[in-house]
């Protein structure tokens, strides 16, 4: 365990300071309070030797600006191999058809979404979706099948297998 003698008023005393600096390097905050953070971590875990430098401080300070720019580096790394190797091909946007089945999914309770979804996305047999929900089989098929009504009923689809003048 490090030993924590002055490590608090230490932090108190330099953070401000440090998140500026390592701000201004990155020009994004976020970026920068995960370097600190990361770099105060590392100061707390070796604070028995870093607390008896002239100035801890600077050591921290060169931490986090190494762990800031090492970040840099590889999002420009990440950002060659994507020039190099192309963009990704791009998804085609969801159909129509599509954002209206999810936007009535959504509307269904949870359980029969699972079990909709369990069933017809992933093809799983009743049984399994059964195990994988913890709830009886019976239970699954009721849910199933109030599912596919409610969604019917929500997405106006019309039973082929009913006369269209019932």
């Amino acid at each position: 365990m490090p030993d924590v003698d002055g490590f608090d008023e230490f932090y108190r005393g330099s953070r401000q300071r440090l998140l500026g600096f390592v701000y201004v390097l990155t020009g994004d905050l976020a970026e920068a309070q995960d370097a600190v953070q990361e770099a105060y971590i590392r100061a707390w875990q070796r604070w028995s030797t870093v607390r008896g430098y002239d100035d801890p401080e600077a050591w921290v300070r060169v931490v986090a600006s190494r762990i800031a720019v090492s970040r840099w580096r590889s999002l420009r790394s990440r950002a060659r191999a994507y020039l190099r190797h192309g963009a990704e091909e791009s998804m085609p946007a969801p159909s129509t058809d599509t954002v209206e089945v999810v936007a009535a999914l959504r509307r269904l309770p949870e359980e029969q979404r699972v079990a909709l979804a369990l069933y017809y996305l992933l093809g799983m047999p009743v049984a399994e979706v059964a195990r994988e929900t913890e709830a009886p089989v019976g239970t699954v098929k009721a849910r199933l099948s109030r599912g596919r009504a409610a969604l019917a009923e929500l997405l106006a689809v019309v039973d082929l297998e009913e006369p269209a003048d019932a």
